[in-house]
């Protein structure tokens, strides 16, 4: 390695001892090759990490992808082996049954998990808000949740319509009372079909799909002045979403485990910066991990999904703490979870930590902007 990367473990020794004395405990260990690196050391031991995710490759996922195309999770002497997802996949399942180091998952779904017994941490809120929508055709005069009585209203299930019960009951319509729910498959054909009313969707997948396809009644792409959209941000029952997740008992014991926490998601922030930075680039990494969906749609997807990261005020990964009481309050008063979760649900510390590891890189994006993207038929 270069004298650069060795000046750079210096710089990590200093970030973690001042950055949190949790941190700095665990940096501290003989037991760790990562307290090695930390020293001012060359990499005298890399760490296999394998990351879960919820699904398969997309963009949704781009700042790990980039993270080890660009070589950021090397630079914290991790070699990191990425695990897609899919529907028979629960990632925190994987994570507690030791399938996998790290996984991501929405925050409601691991604390559901959680509560059951999976011994399961929160190491880094990488999404800042919701990306989930409840979208239907303009016409329908669908803006807003108390128009939902009398609907067919699509829902995937599967712990994903949290936001849409809390918030139609929150303004007196009931579900399953006052409107049909309706198994949704994870496409829009039942709304585009006329099957429902309004449909679940994700801002960055199901909402780019509709317009991705030919209106037939002007033979042109759908816009979006032919939808409306009913935001859970908006409606105040958003619910927190793709979180670092990291293996609970490993956490409160293993030194080693606490290091390569703390450089992995500084790794897995610098990767996120960097798709916010260099957008396009970020969208081939993402085009070249082997993801079946077009160029436009993936790179409506890393917009969409830049927009739930930046800006993050606290800095990536770092817990918003009335998003998370927000989120807890939607979970209980659901009877999602059957109380609120210990403070060991979630730590700030080694987002924290990862954070002045990463001292040179903005994690704010403070100043970050979307850009317009046009969609092509079907995403090409």
């Amino acid at each position: 390695m270069t004298e650069h990367t060795s000046n750079r473990r210096r710089l990590r020794l200093v970030a973690i001892l001042f950055a949190t004395a949790f941190a700095a405990a665990a940096c501290g260990s003989d037991d760790s090759s990562a307290s090695d690196s930390a020293s001012g050391g060359e990499c005298d031991t890399i760490d296999e990490v394998s990351l879960q995710l919820q699904w398969f490759a997309q963009a949704q996922f781009a700042g790990y992808y980039a993270a080890v195309d660009q070589g950021f999770y090397e630079e914290q002497c991790l070699n990191v082996t990425i695990l897609e997802g899919g529907v028979d996949i629960v990632p925190q399942q994987q994570l507690g049954s030791g399938a996998a180091d790290y996984a991501i998952s929405w925050v409601p779904k691991a604390l559901v998990s959680r509560e059951e017994g999976i011994d399961i941490v929160n190491v880094g809120q990488i999404f800042q808000r919701s990306g989930t929508l409840q979208v239907s055709f303009a016409d329908a005069g669908i803006s807003g949740p108390a128009d939902l009585a009398g609907r067919k209203v699509g829902s995937w299930g599967f712990g994903n319509e949290f936001e849409l019960l809390a918030g139609s009951r929150a303004a007196g319509v009931e579900p399953g009372t006052d409107y049909e729910i309706v198994q949704q498959n994870f496409d829009m054909l039942a709304l585009i079909n006329g099957e429902i009313d309004a449909a679940q969707a994700m801002t960055y997948n199901e909402y780019a799909q509709v317009l991705e396809t030919v209106n037939p009644a002007t033979g042109e792409l759908f816009t979006e002045s032919d939808l409306s959209v009913i935001d859970w941000n908006e409606v105040g029952t958003a619910m927190l979403q793709d979180a670092i997740w990291a293996d609970g008992a490993k956490i409160a014991s293993d030194a080693a485990y606490q290091d390569q926490t703390t450089r992995f998601v500084a790794g897995s922030v610098k990767g996120w910066a960097w798709c916010r930075d260099n957008a396009d680039a970020c969208v081939d990494v993402v085009l070249a991990s082997g993801t079946t969906l077009g160029k436009s749609h993936q790179t409506w997807q890393l917009n969409e999904i830049n927009k739930l990261i930046w800006p993050s005020p606290g800095g990536a990964g770092v817990m918003d703490t009335a998003l998370w009481d927000q989120t807890i309050e939607v979970a209980t008063s659901e009877a999602v979870l059957t109380g609120a979760p210990d403070d060991g649900a979630y730590t700030p510390d080694y987002a924290t930590a990862a954070l002045a590891l990463i001292s040179d890189v903005d994690a704010r994006g403070s100043d970050w902007s979307p850009v317009e993207v046009t969609l092509l038929e079907g995403g090409s």
